[in-house]
């Protein structure tokens, strides 16, 4: 089912043209509060990267899809591209698309840098919400699409869609973030104030989340005699963003939908899914499913 904008709404005035192009409409719901700009963290990104983070995605990849050389590759959703970049090195022939703006500059940046005019590697503007665009692409062996479907606004259609880009065998590999009940209602409410904000009074949220969040790790910090040691060595997990981009990302991620493993689960069986790996979270992360369409 398409979102319904109220009658004011800018957006209204491009459905109403049959222009739906993805950058427009991003700037559209941007400018509107409706949406978070998450590829404006990947710039950062970029001038971190080294081969020490590009080989922990190629490992982590081949930990939970198997080997993807000679595979083709949809990387639905792909920020920085780093995992783009990741399959390509390993032989995939890769499909990448993002609907923001800044994350397909990203990407082209990547393979402007390591696959300069590679045929191989296609990258683009789109969204996985548009099915005449997603019908266009064809099938893949291994469809990826991490921490994307749920900042879409229709997480169940896009997942649906997403599912149709799979050719029988093949993987589909995602990252949804957990259901917490009350508390994920509570950060939703969060997350679409932050958007709404003039940017200059969203400090407002920012630091209460911050001290919400980071109070005990502060503390332990503290009691160990360690002051600072949590921000010190927060980027060993390699994402190449500082405790600060991480909290911004968080607090500003909105659109914002979660679900619980078994909804996820009984959702693509009904598709001819069967699941092969899941990791569970029992916090406000994402729960990671590697499926396998019949």
């Amino acid at each position: 089912m398409a979102r319904e904008w109220g009658a004011g709404h800018p957006y209204n005035k491009y459905q109403s043209m049959g222009m739906q192009p993805a950058g427009t409409q991003h700037a559209v719901e941007v400018a509107a509060g409706e949406r978070f700009e998450f590829g404006k963290n990947w710039g950062l990104f970029l001038t971190l990267l080294n081969e020490q983070r590009i080989d922990a995605a190629a490992q982590s990849l081949t930990a939970m899809v198997g080997p993807v050389g000679g595979k083709r590759f949809l990387d639905a959703g792909s920020g920085s591209g780093l995992f783009s970049l990741a399959a390509r090195r390993m032989g995939a022939r890769v499909h990448s698309f993002d609907f923001d703006p800044d994350s397909v500059a990203c990407t082209n940046e990547l393979r402007r840098r390591y696959f300069p005019g590679d045929a191989e590697w296609t990258v683009e503007a789109g969204s996985v919400l548009d099915a005449r665009f997603l019908s266009t692409l064809g099938t893949y062996d291994v469809v990826y699409s991490w921490g994307v479907l749920h900042h879409t606004g229709q997480m169940w259609r896009a997942l649906d869609l997403i599912a149709e880009r799979v050719a029988g065998g093949g993987s589909l590999y995602i990252a949804i973030y957990n259901d917490q009940g009350r508390m994920s209602r509570r950060w939703t409410g969060v997350k679409r104030a932050y958007n709404r904000l003039p940017p200059a009074l969203r400090f407002l949220l920012l630091w209460p989340s911050f001290l919400y969040l980071y109070w005990r790790p502060l503390l332990k910090d503290l009691l160990f005699l360690r002051p600072g040691h949590t921000f010190r060595t927060y980027d060993e997990g390699g994402r190449g963003m500082t405790v600060w981009r991480d909290l911004v990302d968080w607090v500003g991620g909105y659109p914002f939908e979660v679900a619980k493993p078994e909804e996820i689960l009984d959702f693509l069986r009904a598709r001819e899914f069967q699941l092969e790996r899941m990791q569970t979270t029992n916090d406000m992360g994402c729960n990671i499913f590697v499926f396998r369409k019949h």
